[in-house]
């Protein structure tokens, strides 16, 4: 498993940070907004959608209508997967 963030605004993932925490620092510090920004863990074996798997305490927002871990609505969800199916081989 390996962790990343993706921006669902500028099309970009971090990945390989100890925590969601660091990836999502490095990101901010290069121009994303943080309401744009989803923890998630690549499974390498997995194909897409099993790929990916919505996990992370940087995805709990209560502002923003998510209010665990996972990344409750469809459309983010859908769009962090056509990221990470352009970005991963």
């Amino acid at each position: 498993m390996v962790k990343a963030v993706v921006d669902t605004e500028q099309d970009v993932m971090a990945i390989g940070g100890g925590l969601h925490a660091d990836e999502e620092s490095y990101l901010l510090e290069r121009g994303s907004l943080q309401e744009n920004l989803w923890g998630i863990n690549l499974h390498p074996r997995r194909e897409l959608p099993e790929l990916v798997e919505f996990d992370s305490v940087i995805n709990i927002r209560p502002r923003q209508d998510n209010l665990s871990r996972d990344v409750e609505e469809p459309s983010i969800r859908d769009r962090v997967v056509e990221i990470v199916g352009r970005l991963v081989q």
